[in-house]
């Protein structure tokens, strides 16, 4: 049987001529109203120019759908309202209708994995390359797109920087949209600011995760109560965001290198020194109290965590303005603030950190790709999705500056991150007006990772990779909070690790990574 090649893109020159192209996603079609003639209206007669003149197109366009829409959020108190306006308005473009379920992030995994397994009929899948979306490609969880694209996501092509899909190909081809979003990535802690200052705690004075440790202890000593840094899985100083951990498309297939160094042999996670340090402060900052203690079994999300007012501090992917979008999530406004303790990079996986795939089992995959293109070029209803309805759930102040009401936390998901094209989106008050802009100047001068372009194809492990997940399951978590002693623990779990098959992962990854290398 022919060997499948690891796909990638041809040249670094190629993305970072992409990289200054974003200012393009900036022009916005549309005013964001229902009654206009702009954005809306364009976006679907973009996707599909011959709707109107063909009369087999015609005739599907007649028959109404319901689509059903899975992402990670809180379910809101007013979903159903903005479930009907949604429809309403949905039903004059594509003659569709939406079921919106969200999953909240701690049954999200459990949830899914049952979805898929299940064969359960949905239409639009949230996924992204640290959420297992290679996995789930190779189980044949989403359909490729390509020619859906072409034919009724034209908004998309022509809005969206080419890198972002170019970079979230698998095998040459893509099974999700990226969301258009910033490129660059950073990680860091966002904090309380306010707990702070009233501590008078200079946290200008922190500039690595060491220095974290003298913060912490006057957080313990003077906070009784509030936990220094709330974590949780996927949560911790050893998150890819903050490793600055490169996998290559997928976290959760073991095998990385540093996105901000120059190594490109692959290595295992407990080989990488790093890593290993990570974990043993990690460990220390656990022993000293300044972890929550149900680190490993506790589900509830860090902003849930911030916005009790039980924790000082999480961990968090960055970008401008990462604070405040937290802070009106949260009724923190004015309250938080944001520390990097890493570098700015780029790399393959960012491309792919926020995604929308069509499911397998969707009955009107056409209706489903439709709707995408709309979240990428519609102004309204890329907004009434993320802040509801204009006069109850915001004010706008003007064209693009909106304020709160008193009903805002009847429907405030805080996912615009995941839907379709944030350029188009409304900015709150309390943030900075320019925030777009900052956006464009954050993938500015970022490291680029030496990975930039390849994606793993990891088709010939895959038995391999299910098994390593399953071990991660019972390790993982446990020792990346500080849960467990680092040197009695790790041992066993390299020992399952390699027996679930590792090694051959590595290799085939190196492998495959060696040929990207000498044929960029």
């Amino acid at each position: 049987m022919a060997r499948r090649k690891p796909i990638w893109i041809r040249t670094k020159k190629l993305f970072l001529a992409c990289v200054f192209l974003l200012s393009a996603c900036s022009n916005h079609e549309g005013t964001g109203s229902p009654s206009s003639s702009s954005a809306p209206g364009k976006g679907f007669e973009s996707a599909s120019p011959s709707a109107q003149k063909s009369k087999a197109k015609d005739e599907y366009l007649l028959k109404s759908y319901t689509l059903k829409f899975v992402y990670i959020g809180a379910q809101q108190k007013d979903e159903a309202e903005i479930e009907s306006a949604i429809n309403e308005y949905l039903l004059t473009k594509i003659n569709a209708k939406i079921d919106l379920l969200p999953i909240d992030w701690g049954s999200w995994d459990d949830k899914v994995n049952l979805m898929i397994a299940s064969r359960e009929k949905v239409d639009i899948i949230f996924t992204a390359q640290w959420n297992k979306h290679a996995m789930n490609v190779s189980k044949g969880a989403f359909l490729e797109l390509d020619e859906l694209l072409k034919q009724y996501g034209q908004g998309i092509l022509q809005t969206l920087n080419p890198i972002f899909l170019a970079g979230a190909k698998i095998n040459g081809k893509n099974y999700a949209v990226p969301t258009n979003k910033e490129l660059a990535a950073q990680g860091g802690i966002v904090y309380r600011k306010d707990i702070a200052e009233e501590l008078g705690i200079d946290m200008s004075e922190v500039k690595t995760l060491g220095d974290l440790d003298k913060v912490y202890q006057i957080i313990l000593d003077k906070k009784p109560g509030m936990i220094p840094i709330y974590m949780k899985q996927g949560e911790t100083f050893n998150a890819h965001y903050v490793g600055n951990y490169d996998a290559f498309g997928d976290t959760s297939i073991p095998g990385i290198i540093l996105k901000d160094g120059q190594d490109t042999r692959i290595k295992p996670t407990y080989e990488v020194e790093r890593y290993m340090d990570t974990l043993r402060t990690t460990r220390q900052f656990f022993l000293k109290g300044y972890i929550n203690k149900d680190a490993t079994t506790n589900q509830t999300m860090n902003t849930d965590a911030l916005r009790s007012g039980d924790a000082f501090s999480i961990t968090s992917a960055l970008k401008p303005g990462k604070d405040e979008e937290l802070a009106i999530l949260t009724g923190l406004t004015g309250k938080l603030a944001q520390l990097t303790l890493n570098e700015k990079t780029i790399a393959t996986s960012e491309t792919a950190g926020s995604m929308l795939a069509v499911s397998s089992t969707s009955q009107d995959p056409v209706r489903a790709m439709m709707f995408i293109n709309m979240l990428h070029t519609d102004v309204y209803l890329n907004n009434l999705l993320n802040y509801g309805i204009e006069g109850k759930h915001y004010e706008k102040q003007n064209e693009n500056v909106i304020g709160p009401t008193e009903y805002t936390k009847g429907y405030n998901p805080g996912t615009n991150w995941m839907f379709g094209n944030q350029f188009l989106n409304y900015v709150w008050n309390s943030e900075n007006e320019n925030k777009w802009d900052l956006f464009k100047q954050f993938n500015e001068n970022a490291k680029v990772s030496p990975g930039l372009g390849y994606v793993f194809d990891g088709s010939l492990v895959r038995a391999e990779v299910a098994a390593v997940v399953n071990v991660d399951r019972q390790y993982q978590t446990a020792l990346e909070t500080g849960s467990v002693d680092v040197d009695q623990v790790l041992p066993e779990y390299i020992e399952k690790l390699k027996a679930a098959g590792i090694e051959k992962i590595i290799t085939e990854k190196q492998k495959q990574f060696d040929y990207f290398l000498a044929n960029k």
